[in-house]
């Protein structure tokens, strides 16, 4: 605890020895004499925004307290009540809430019956007079002032029983103008500054016992608003307000819909969900950066309930998972007045300017504004591209550098003289650890040990890590690297994936601290040597660079829905060669404000057959965090396909079957939603169906899928309109989500870590897509191997799979069964901790 004091040290010293006593750190800084008002001020100003200062108190000369230093001070640090904000609440009754001068307070003490008296202040102006003036007041007394000059003084002296002295007497006032038997109080600056004796008395003056009383007062002050402290630090009820919905039909576009509602700014929405103030970095008027400390800060705070948002096998148009998650969470927080937090993807411009549009959901039930949330947000994809092309730059350099230098030149590179001395970094001793090496001076190494340390002996064939880039541009998905001479002939061919596909973004959504994140960077793989050995990040030296381009992108990023409920915006891996779900920190530090009865709604990419399953076998793996309730959506639309209908593709109007009741394709299509019914209740979670309803849609299918979901093992299934409604129009699913949440669920992975990677992967295939077995590639085969023999056969599987069939063949709609499914190759995201194989044929 710090009390950071602007103070002279002989007051300083006395103050400091009460507040050892009772617990609390006192920091004195004395700043030069005749420093200027701007200058406190400017201290005053970085002292507010320290985190670690709960309190500040200033002694300073007389002319140096203007409203301008005093109102620098923040309130609720203004241990000595002089700011205008304590004072007004002083004067307006608020006890509880206001600090009060300890001189003051050191003053009332001292007094005892005021009833009907007369007190008359002299030279006390400014704050202290105020709130003496206040404070005497309602003791029943009554007050008046004056100044030493004043015309008035002897007259008024004459009939005061109490006198508050509030600076120094000069010596033209004779003690013979103070009635006889007038209680005289000093409490100047002078004295309480150790400046002067105590001053003159006349009958029962008190004033020696102002400096201990205001010392005593202060430290009062202080352990109150300590007190405070220590309760802002725990959870807090929200006190949020909700922003009104006026829905029109027919629903306009997205756009027009976003750009209709005005927004809360960010820092008021943060403040009305329990956030500090130093746990915030905002980032213009509707996002800001959530500080990773909220989780030590909330760390004893039972954790909400856990609510994953999958879906049926889609169309190509998707059938609306944010849309439903957005819904949900405006249904239970701005109709329920439950606590809920939506926790969603950051979307790729790739296809924000593609086929799919943006990824804030739509109609009614959106994050806003769409365009931020669309368009860079707070920049963590630009982190992500930055971090893994400076990887891709020190591969190809440091093949540049072996191949062209001797290995006392590398040597010499990598362990440079520096003002005389050599020495080895913190990462170059891991790898002498690594490479047994147990030697400490860079002297002492034999010529074989430094070829040894120098050489990564890259084998440019077997090189994984690509350039990315966020934009889909088809041109660079094969290139030529290494044309320019300077590059002395090294030319090989690479490409350019889209930034999200990098194994950065997916280390981003599973890790739980920026430690953890720094450690997963060190671990991935971006080739093997000549002998076939992994080499890694942390061999090539660039963990600490990469981790300080990620420093900021591991904050969540604070948002809100159209009716203002918050929403964590964080990461956005792939959903086919990653897992396809938001971040675990922004979950877990949602599940903390929300509160033991409140919800976080998360959201898998794909059907459930892919990224549920990965979101139970992987993420839930890295965060140990246990699902309660699954919503599974589905659309008539999707069904319909399922059931036999025709084609359905992006941007071709939908054929009549589609538009039209047609309940036996409902019914047919049907075993879709049956099967991923199903896949959920391999993990033991309880699923709700919430269909997402079209404005086509005829109640007879509504009805009918709703009853086969029921009779298929689902908690309930609800018809939805968030999207032309808002959130009333998802309360019955809200409802039907908070009742499941309470049912008793016995959580299970599908597979043990422990068995071998075919094995895994045969699980998967069988129990999840309904393959009758799997075929494996020459080279899948050879990559199990040598990823078995290199150590990674415990980690998890991250299926590479189209999403458009429970099989790996789109066209094969419904439940397919029968099949072998085929695996082409397998590769790895080492650092982020999972197995990927490839799911077709080369």
């Amino acid at each position: 605890m710090y009390l950071l004091s602007l103070m002279s040290l002989p007051a300083f010293d006395n103050c400091h020895v009460f507040f050892w006593q009772v617990g609390l750190r006192v920091v004195h800084i004395c700043l030069p004499e005749g420093s200027s008002k701007d200058e406190i001020v400017n201290e005053i100003l970085r002292l507010n925004e320290d985190p670690n200062v709960q309190g500040l108190a200033l002694d300073l000369p007389e002319s140096s307290y203007s409203s301008k230093v005093l109102n620098a001070v923040k309130p609720e640090k203004d241990v000595d009540g002089l700011s205008d904000v304590n004072l007004g609440r002083l004067v307006r009754g608020d006890a509880y809430d206001c600090l009060v001068s300890p001189t003051a307070c050191a003053v009332m003490e001292l007094l005892e019956d005021l009833d009907g008296k007369m007190v008359l202040l002299v030279g006390a102006d400014g704050a202290l007079g105020a709130s003496l003036h206040c404070l005497l007041q309602r003791r029943g007394a009554t007050t008046a002032s004056c100044q030493w000059k004043s015309r008035e003084l002897q007259n008024k002296l004459h009939h005061a029983d109490v006198v508050v002295v509030g600076s120094t007497k000069p010596d033209d006032v004779p003690v013979s103008w103070i009635k006889p038997g007038t209680t005289i109080i000093n409490c100047s600056r002078d004295l309480l500054s150790g400046k002067h004796n105590c001053g003159q008395q006349n009958n029962h003056a008190a004033e020696n016992a102002v400096c201990s009383l205001a010392v005593a007062m202060r430290m009062q002050n202080m352990v109150k608003n300590t007190e405070r402290w220590i309760q802002s630090q725990r959870f807090r009820k929200w006190d949020l307000r909700c922003l009104k919905l006026q829905p029109l039909s027919p629903v306009p576009s997205d756009i027009e819909i976003s750009r209709a509602q005005s927004p809360k700014a960010v820092d008021v929405l943060a403040k009305e969900i329990g956030l500090l103030t130093d746990e915030i970095e905002i980032y213009g008027q509707t996002k800001a950066k959530v500080r990773l400390s909220l989780l030590e800060r909330l760390k004893d705070q039972p954790d909400g309930k856990y609510v994953l948002v999958a879906g049926i096998t889609p169309t190509p148009l998707g059938e609306g998972k944010s849309t439903v998650t957005i819904g949900l969470v405006q249904a239970l927080t701005a109709h329920l007045n439950i606590n809920s937090f939506a926790c969603l993807r950051q979307p790729s411009q790739g296809p924000t300017f593609g086929v799919k549009g943006g990824a804030a959901g739509g109609g009614y039930a959106q994050v806003i504004p769409m365009e931020e949330f669309n368009l860079h947000l707070t920049g963590d994809i630009h982190a992500i591209t930055a971090a893994n092309n400076l990887l891709a730059a020190a591969i190809d350099a440091r093949i540049l550098h072996e191949s062209t230098q001797s290995d006392k030149a590398l040597y010499n590179r990598l362990v440079p003289v520096v003002n005389g001395v050599r020495g080895f970094s913190p990462i170059q001793f891991a790898r002498l650890r690594r490479l047994g090496i147990n030697k400490t001076d860079p002297g002492t190494l034999t010529e074989q040990e430094i070829s040894k340390f120098v050489r990564l002996d890259i084998d440019p064939s077997t090189i994984t890590w690509q350039r990315v880039v966020d934009t889909n541009d088809r041109f660079l998905r094969k290139i030529t690297v290494g044309q320019a001479n300077t590059e002395k002939g090294f030319v090989r061919q690479a490409q350019f994936d889209i930034a999200v596909a990098s194994e950065i973004m997916a280390i981003l959504a599973l890790t739980n601290s920026l430690e953890d994140m720094k450690e997963r960077l060190g671990k991935m793989v971006v080739a093997n040597d000549k002998k076939g050995e992994p080499v890694t990040a942390e061999d090539l030296g660039v963990t600490g660079a990469l981790a300080v381009l990620m420093k900021d992108a591991i904050k969540p990023t604070l948002m809100q829905t159209l009716e203002g409920t918050p929403v964590f915006v964080h990461a956005g891996p792939f959903a086919n060669i990653a897992h396809g779900n938001s971040s675990v920190l922004a979950d877990k530090i949602a599940l903390k404000l929300v509160g033991e009865k409140g919800f976080v709604v998360t959201e898998a990419g794909f059907g459930a057959d892919i990224g549920m399953e990965k979101f139970f076998n992987i993420k839930c793996r890295a965060s140990g965090l246990v699902p309660s309730v699954v919503v599974l959506v589905a659309t008539v639309r999707a069904l319909k396909m399922h059931g036999g209908g025709p084609n359905v593709t992006a941007g071709a109007p939908l054929k009549k079957e589609y538009t039209e009741e047609n309940l036996q394709l409902v019914a047919d299509g049907c075993c879709n939603l049956q099967k991923q019914i199903q896949i959920t209740q391999l993990f033991g979670v309880p699923v709700v169906v919430a269909l997402n309803v079209f404005k086509t849609d005829s109640p007879a299918e509504i009805d009918l899928v709703c009853e086969i979901a029921k009779q298929s093992g689902a908690f309930d299934a609800v018809p939805c309109n968030h999207w032309s409604d808002g959130g009333r129009g998802a309360v019955k699913l809200a409802q039907a989500v908070e009742k499941a949440a309470n049912q008793k669920k016995s959580f299970k992975y599908l597979y043990s870590l422990e068995l071998p990677i075919v094995e895994k992967i045969r699980i998967i295939a069988q129990k999840v897509y309904g393959a009758q077995d799997i075929e494996l590639s020459p080279a899948a085969q050879s990559q199990i191997d040598r990823y078995t023999r290199q150590g990674f056969g415990d980690l998890p599987i991250c299926m590479a799979k189209t999403h458009l069939s429970l099989s790996h063949q789109p066209e094969r709609k419904g439940v397919p069964t029968g099949f072998i499914l085929p695996i082409s190759d397998v590769r790895a995201s080492i650092g982020a901790g999972f197995i990927y194989p490839l799911v077709g044929t080369p």
